[in-house]
């Protein structure tokens, strides 16, 4: 099979489909593998690297034009969504539920679009998603202190403390993957962190994780703004698979908060939990509502690209290699936790979630 690795073009996001290492398992098992120039440059990736590991160099049109699979990291942008065709194979990270132009755009394009996050395993996790899930959510943290500087409009609070001040109060909203990583952080940095899940299971499970040193609460209303107004740092860590994250905090909540508190959505791919989020880039990451700091980044790992890249390959590159072995759909209907990445194909929706965010007809998969 020819697969493209194209570079990305989304504002600051320096990460890459494969690393070498990738693209030599690919080409030793007979697959063309067609990389654009400078495409993993900004992290150590040189093109040299991708030619000794079986690559061809090539510009970016010619790629698009000939390879039968793309592999990707973000959602396509406009050049890219006109440059897809009909029985072109798609294969990254989408969101599709938080973006009807580019889910429109997919659907004209005839194209097969397979996205990393609504795959499953056997155990219900999403095992293309919790690499970038732990690398974000250990950011938040680094990210929130940050914000929380003076300097950057926050209210000059230092999330571990010192002797005789007390820490940083952190709230976490959600206890998956990127939770209990912004929990492991916050709780090393020494700050006061207090994490809400609707799951009393999962609720104990981090309780003997942790040891007590992080408080849980169950996750509602209730709870939720009992700890909002001497929160210093809220993370919004919630997920549904393949829909739209659920609004959990709104404006009203914020005015409750104190000035120069800060919210970082790390649910902003999905829409974002705070109803004030909207999507920043690298380049200008925050924006102030209420009072209150909001880092809403929407490719937060791609700020580390290279430690990002390393994990997502490792993660991705088993369903690589399967997609390029054989026919794609018998691929599919082999494994339906894999077929659950399907999302739309030759103009159809097949992810409940990207059909019931628009109020699109939803193909089953068993008519594929």
């Amino acid at each position: 099979m020819k697969i493209g690795i194209p570079r990305e073009i989304k504002v600051h996001e320096y990460r890459v489909g494969l690393t070498p290492d990738g693209v030599r398992e690919l080409s030793t098992r007979g697959h063309e593998l067609l990389v654009e120039h400078q495409a993993g440059a900004a992290i150590g990736f040189t093109d040299d690297d991708y030619r000794s590991a079986g690559a061809q160099l090539c510009e970016v049109e010619e790629l698009w034009q000939q390879a039968e699979m793309i592999i990707k990291v973000k959602e396509p942008q406009a050049e890219e969504v006109a440059r897809l065709r009909s029985g072109q194979l798609l294969f990254t990270y989408l969101h599709l539920a938080a973006d009807e132009h580019l889910t429109r755009g997919l659907q004209q394009s005839g194209c097969t679009a397979i996205a990393y996050e609504t795959i499953s395993d056997a155990q219900g996790h999403l095992p293309l998603l919790a690499p970038m899930s732990e690398v974000a959510g250990r950011m938040s943290i680094q990210a929130g202190a940050h914000c929380l500087e003076n300097a950057r409009q926050g209210r000059g609070v230092l999330l571990a403390g010192v002797p005789g001040v007390a820490p940083g109060r952190v709230v976490i909203i959600g206890g998956g993957v990127v939770g209990t990583n912004a929990a492991q952080m916050a709780v090393g940095l020494g700050a006061d962190v207090t994490l809400l899940d609707n799951a009393p299971q999962r609720l104990r499970q981090l309780d003997a994780q942790f040891m007590g040193r992080l408080k849980t609460r169950y996750s509602n209303r209730a709870n939720l703004q009992s700890l909002l107004p001497d929160a210093d740092l809220v993370i919004g860590a919630v997920l549904i698979p393949g829909a739209a994250a659920p609004k959990l905090v709104s404006r009203e909540d914020l005015k409750i908060m104190a000035n120069g508190s800060v919210v970082v959505d790390v649910a902003i791919d999905q829409g974002g939990c705070f109803e004030t989020s909207r999507a920043t880039t690298h380049q200008n990451p925050t924006y102030i509502e209420e009072g209150v700091v909001h880092y809403c980044v929407a490719n937060m790992p791609g700020a580390v690209a290279r430690t990002s890249t390393l994990a997502l390959t490792n993660a991705t590159l088993p369903y690589i290699l399967r997609l390029a072995g054989q026919p794609w759909k018998q691929v599919l209907q082999q494994d339906p936790l894999f077929a659950k990445g399907l999302n739309v194909h030759a103009g159809e929706i097949y992810c409940a979630g990207v059909a019931e965010a628009f109020h699109l007809p939803l193909r089953p998969i068993d008519q594929l």
